[in-house]
C-alpha cells in the first residue's frame, strides 16, 4: 500500500493531509513526534482488511502544513483532532495512539468530550516527566539548534531518530522518517515542534485518567529508551479498565521494531 494522504482538511493551524482506507468499524491512528502517519503504514494495511482506517499527519508533521509561527503544541493538535473526528462524522471510533499522539487522544477525550469505543496507548506521552535527554536539551535551546548548518542538522536528526529503535532501522525507513525534517521548511519545523513541547499539557489531565470509561490497552516496548517502561505500569494503574502488554525487545518505535506483534496486539484488542 502506497503511503499517500490524498485528502485535505483546513484547520486554524494549517492544512492537514489525511486518508481513509478499508471498510468496517472505524479505527483512527495517531502518530507521535518527530514522526508522521508513515510509521503506521504496514499496520494500517493489515487493519484495513476488517476496518475503516483513518490516517492523518498532524499540523507541522509529515506531509501536512509547516510554516513559521505555527502552533503545533499539544493544545493545538488536540483541537485539530477533535475537529477531525467531527469532520469524519465519527462517534465512538477505536483510537490507536503512539507517543505524543497518546496525549492528543487523552486530551480530546477528557477536555473536549470525544468518545471512543476503545483506546490503545502505545509508548504514549501521558505522564511527567516525558522526552529523552536530547529532547529536553533541544526544548531549552531550540534557537541554537535551529541555526545549525543543514548538513549538521541532518546528521543530528538522523542519529536522534535512529535511537527510537532498539534493533535498528532499515536505511530506507530511516531516510523516510528523516525526510520531512530537511530543507528550508523541514528544518525549522523540527525544532518548532520540540520548542513547543510543554509538560503542562499532560499535567492538565493526568489526575483525570480515572474518568476514562472505555477499554484501554497500554502497550510498551520493553527497551524503550525515550519514554521509560516505568511509565507503562504507572499509566495502567491510573486507568480503571486498562490492561498492560509488553512488546519484548522493541524500543520506542514499536511499529518498526515489531510490526507483526503490534498488529496482533491491536487486532486482539479491537475484537475483544
Amino acid at each position: 500500500m502506497d503511503h499517500v494522504l490524498s485528502e485535505r482538511y483546513e484547520t486554524p493551524h494549517g492544512t492537514v493531509h489525511w486518508a481513509r482506507r478499508g471498510r468496517g468499524s472505524p479505527v483512527v491512528l495517531l502518530h507521535g513526534t518527530p514522526f508522521s502517519s508513515y510509521v503506521w503504514r504496514d499496520i494500517a494495511a493489515a487493519l484495513s482488511t476488517r476496518h475503516t482506517v483513518y490516517l492523518w499527519d498532524m499540523p507541522g508533521y509529515g506531509s501536512s502544513a509547516k510554516y513559521e509561527g505555527q502552533d503545533v503544541s499539544l493544545g493545538a493538535q488536540q483541537s485539530v483532532f477533535t475537529a477531525l473526528l467531527a469532520h469524519w462524522g465519527l462517534d465512538r471510533p477505536a483510537v490507536i495512539a503512539h507517543d505524543f499522539g497518546g496525549a492528543v487522544a487523552l486530551r480530546s477525550a477528557l477536555l473536549d468530550g470525544a468518545r471512543y469505543d476503545r483506546l490503545a496507548l502505545i509508548d504514549a506521552v501521558s505522564l511527567r516527566p516525558w522526552g529523552s535527554e536530547f529532547f529536553r536539551l533541544v526544548n531549552q535551546n531550540a534557537e541554537v539548534f535551529a541555526a545549525l548548518p543543514a548538513h549538521l542538522h541532518e546528521a543530528l536528526v538522523r542519529s536522534y531518530i535512529a535511537t527510537a529503535s532498539h534493533p535498528g532501522l532499515r536505511a530506507d525507513v530511516l531516510g523516510a522518517l528523516v525526510a520531512p525534517w530537511l530543507g528550508e521548511e523541514g528544518q525549522p519545523a523540527f525544532y518548532r515542534q520540540i520548542a513547543q513541547a510543554d509538560e503542562r499539557f499532560t499535567a492538565e489531565v493526568e489526575e483525570r485518567y480515572t474518568e476514562l470509561a472505555c477499554p484501554v490497552l497500554v502497550a510498551w516496548g520493553s527497551e524503550d529508551s525515550w519514554l521509560s517502561p516505568d511509565h507503562a505500569a504507572r499509566l495502567a494503574e491510573r486507568i480503571p479498565q486498562a490492561r498492560l502488554r509488553w512488546v519484548e525487545g522493541a524500543g520506542h518505535l514499536v511499529q518498526e521494531d515489531a510490526p507483526a506483534r503490534v498488529t496482533a496486539l491491536i487486532t486482539d484488542f479491537l475484537t475483544e
